[in-house]
């Protein structure tokens, strides 16, 4: 199996609508029609508002834009599909880790991938990343080994690698507010009269957050040097966006008092266009700037979650013809590669891609197991009494399995010689 058709072929519940259900999801439309709110349908290039910039269309062919454009060469080309596919091939490994208990708990990139790698190639070394706990695409592109991501959902580390080195943050999981840490940097990039940018990224969920808005605000008034980029996947969790924002995401930034665009969050040149402009803005002294980037999560939001309870096969399915991966690789066999260089070129990639996956199998099973107990240090300087007795059940309930072990052991060759 190739990995760009990990998304295609992952198995899914069946869940075709009866003629109740779809009854029931008029009724739903038309309710929200009458409360105002605005459903959140993929535009298309050249219609009215909601406006996408796209180069790159799902059927992978070219197209222009009258204000966001990229002359790339055949190996920027080859190197952006490379990303994609080897970023893939590491989150699905990581999905099956987890499956297989090596991992606690992860979130998914599926689908994602050209929003990322489109935004994360645009940066320059001296610009600074502050994530969430999804950007595996964007710390591959700073430079972050894969295998340092997975500490933290293993539980033996906090993040595993220094932000400095990559100009990399360690990974977020309060939802909203590395954008606060991120207009705080910038502003002192600002005073410091560097040239540099700063880029947060967030999801269509952690929008709703006040965290987000306060970000917006001090950036817009200190006319912060820093981009928002938004990967919209849809869903946050289970929430539907329309069920957060009457308006499309991006023209938040007008009551803001700066800019926001919507680009193709499955075209990885559009990503790479817009961002790449957005940061040259922001290092102009123009200040900040919301990208928007219409994507879709194809996954589970993460290992924990079920998303055939609150979503149908025929959604999904939509999107996988739109599939980041497979658009890109439809324009390098058509305008881009030839026959035999296209051959060598993918069949070197998949064998790069299973030594990565070995790597990364490897190298988490030779982690140590996490530290049960190391939850309740530092809970308080000085210790606390409750935190002492809770620990002190929670030993004892651990040693429990122990001793449970050892009387079963003990009784086996005696039941065997009965």
């Amino acid at each position: 199996m190739t990995v760009e058709s990990t998304a295609a072929s992952k198995p899914r519940r069946s869940s075709k609508r009866t003629g109740a259900t779809a009854a029931k999801s008029a009724s739903s439309a038309s309710s929200a029609k009458r409360a105002g709110k605005q459903p959140q349908q993929e535009p298309q290039p050249g219609t009215s508002e909601p406006q996408l910039v796209q180069l790159l269309t799902p059927e992978g062919e070219r197209v222009e834009h009258p204000e966001y454009n990229v002359d790339l060469s055949a190996d920027e080309l080859k190197g952006l599909y490379r990303d994609m596919v080897l970023t893939r091939r590491f989150d699905a490994e990581a999905t099956a880790l987890q499956r297989q208990g090596e991992l606690g708990l992860w979130a998914s990139l599926l689908g994602q991938e050209a929003a990322q790698i489109g935004s994360g190639r645009a940066l320059r070394d001296d610009d600074y990343v502050f994530p969430t706990y999804r950007e595996h695409g964007v710390a591959w592109c700073r430079g972050v080994d894969p295998t340092n991501l997975l500490g933290m959902f293993r539980g033996v580390n906090h993040g595993g690698w220094d932000p400095n080195s990559n100009n990399f943050h360690l990974y977020t999981i309060v939802i909203g507010s590395q954008t606060l840490h991120a207009t705080g940097y910038a502003m002192g990039v600002a005073k410091d009269g560097a040239d540099s940018a700063v880029i947060a990224y967030f999801g269509d969920g952690a929008s709703s957050q006040g965290d987000v808005a306060e970000s917006f605000t001090f950036s817009a008034v200190y006319n912060a040097p820093v981009v928002f980029f938004c990967q919209n996947n849809q869903w946050a969790i289970s929430e539907p966006t329309e069920r957060q924002t009457r308006v499309p995401l991006y023209q938040r930034a007008q009551g803001f008092g700066f800019p926001g665009v919507r680009v193709d969050g499955n075209d990885v040149l559009a990503c790479l266009a817009v961002t790449r402009s957005a940061l040259e803005r922001a290092r102009r002294g123009e200040g900040p700037t919301l990208v928007e980037a219409f994507t879709y999560r194809m996954g589970a939001h993460t290992t924990s979650d079920d998303p055939t309870k609150y979503r149908h096969d025929d959604e999904r399915a939509a999107w996988e013809a739109k599939d980041p991966i497979l658009r890109l690789r439809t324009y390098l066999e058509r305008e881009v590669l030839g026959g035999n260089e296209a051959e060598a070129f993918f069949t070197a990639l998949e064998e790069e891609s299973d030594v990565l996956a070995k790597r990364v199998r490897e190298v988490v099973r030779a982690m140590p197991d996490p530290d049960h107990m190391a939850i309740f240090e530092n809970v308080y300087a000085d210790g606390h009494a409750l935190v002492d007795e809770e620990r002190a059940q929670f030993a004892a309930y651990q040693a429990s399995f122990a001793t449970e072990l050892d009387s079963g052991s003990a009784a086996g060759p005696a039941q065997e010689g009965k």
